[in-house]
């Protein structure tokens, strides 16, 4: 029998192999590494793309935060101007009340009382005078109980005055305003 050697012919095949091995690993190497950086690349660029996004949205909620700061302070100015127009409203409507309680003032008071002091709190009248006599201060607190435009007078002092005459008294008083559609409904 003829004797081929044949381990030299397989020594060349493994080491064909052996560099088409390494030459396919160092591709996939390189694939690898290709589709790594690919990857990589795309998650950086959608989180780029992300954060971009959420730049834009945090400058347009700014934006209307601000939008709402300046509403709120719109209607809060609003809110000011129609109760200022309130206020004129209400002193435009009772602006002819006062003339109608002096009116009804002068009608209920009877000859021989004079008030030394009128003021006027809120819905109250204090008086301070003289009189010249007691009886004048009762027919002063019934004309004015009976008045559509005062209610409840209340005598607080009558004190003898004997300089300003000899019946003649200091008195001190207050009654209550109401308008005449106000004491039919109380």
């Amino acid at each position: 029998m003829a004797r081929i050697n044949l381990l030299p012919w397989r020594d060349e095949y493994r080491q064909e192999r052996k560099k088409e091995f390494f030459s396919v690993l160092v591709l996939v190497c390189i694939l690898a590494l290709a589709a790594g950086y690919a990857w990589v690349a795309w998650v950086n660029g959608t989180i780029e793309n992300q954060n971009a996004r959420n730049a834009m949205l945090k400058s347009e909620i700014a934006q209307l935060n601000e939008q709402v700061k300046e509403i709120e302070q719109l209607k809060k100015r609003r809110e000011e101007l129609l109760a200022r127009m309130k206020v004129i409203q209400d002193l435009q409507g009772t602006r002819p009340l006062i003339v109608r309680y002096f009116d009804e003032m002068v009608r209920s008071v009877p000859d021989g009382v004079f008030f030394s002091s009128l003021n006027r709190a809120g819905n109250t009248f204090s008086m301070n005078g003289i009189t010249e006599s007691n009886n004048r201060v009762s027919t002063l607190m019934r004309n004015l109980d009976n008045s559509d435009w005062y209610t409840a007078p209340n005598l607080k002092s009558v004190v003898a005055s004997p300089q300003n005459g000899e019946q003649a008294s200091r008195f001190s008083m207050s009654v209550n305003t109401a308008a005449p559609n106000d004491k039919g409904g109380a």
